[in-house]
């Protein structure tokens, strides 16, 4: 038996996959950035292990002249508690957006106790999004400074190349999804986000989502694995 084809909704514009064209454009997009994140995730692991001066991410770097040594002693970069910290900012920025989105589209439901009117508050969910996410980028920005101030840059080594380019992209994502979620929260106190918006945010939120498992696969390969 073949399902019947899906009723027209005003504003709302179909493939012949039933699925709305925004959404399979968003599918889209998101395909691409995954072969985007492969290739720098590829890169970076490729050069994983093949600098020949620090500072490097796992490995402390002595004094010494060659490779794997440096004029001053260096400890390892990267810091492991303030990234586990930042990592937990998205991971919860991610049930937040969930949050959101059920708020959205269930906004015309009755709301009898204070749980249920916190559940269903869409502005609070969007703002612990968007504080969380910015919360990650500042974490981002501190690891930079600490970085550059203990001699890694892009131009140091292959290591320093690969991580910069690999976490700067990322980080310009989560940029971009702040910014989306933030016209969808001046949209609520415009106007309030109705069932009718619900897939606006639901786009917002397959984007959002798509860049937390980005994070995870960058955590665990370059933070996690030595």
């Amino acid at each position: 038996m073949t399902s019947a084809p899906q009723s027209p909704v005003a504003g709302h514009h179909y493939t012949s996959t039933g699925l709305d064209n925004r959404k399979v454009g968003i599918w889209a997009f998101i395909g691409s950035e995954c072969m985007l994140f492969v290739s720098l995730i590829s890169t970076y692991l490729i050069y994983k292990g093949r600098s020949v001066v620090g500072p490097f991410p796992h490995e402390a770097c002595t004094v010494g002249v060659g490779p794997g040594h440096c004029a001053t002693a260096l400890n390892p970069i990267l810091n492991i508690p303030v990234t586990s910290f930042s990592t937990f900012l998205l991971l919860m920025s991610s049930l937040f957006m969930v949050l959101a989105h059920n708020a959205v589209i269930n906004r015309r439901t009755p709301k009898r106790t204070t749980g249920e009117r916190i559940l269903g508050s869409s502005k609070l969910w969007l703002w612990g999004v968007i504080v969380f996410g910015t919360g990650f980028l500042m974490c981002q920005a501190y690891e930079f400074t600490s970085f550059v101030h203990e001699g890694l840059s892009i131009r140091t080594n292959l290591f320093g190349s690969s991580f910069f380019t690999l976490t700067g992209f990322h980080g310009a994502h989560v940029t971009a999804g702040v910014l989306w979620l933030s016209t969808l929260l001046a949209i609520d106190y415009k106007r309030g986000l109705e069932p009718e918006d619900g897939l606006a945010v639901d786009l917002a939120a397959l984007y959002w989502h798509f860049v937390d498992v980005v994070w995870i696969a960058i955590f665990t390969l370059v933070y996690l694995i030595k």
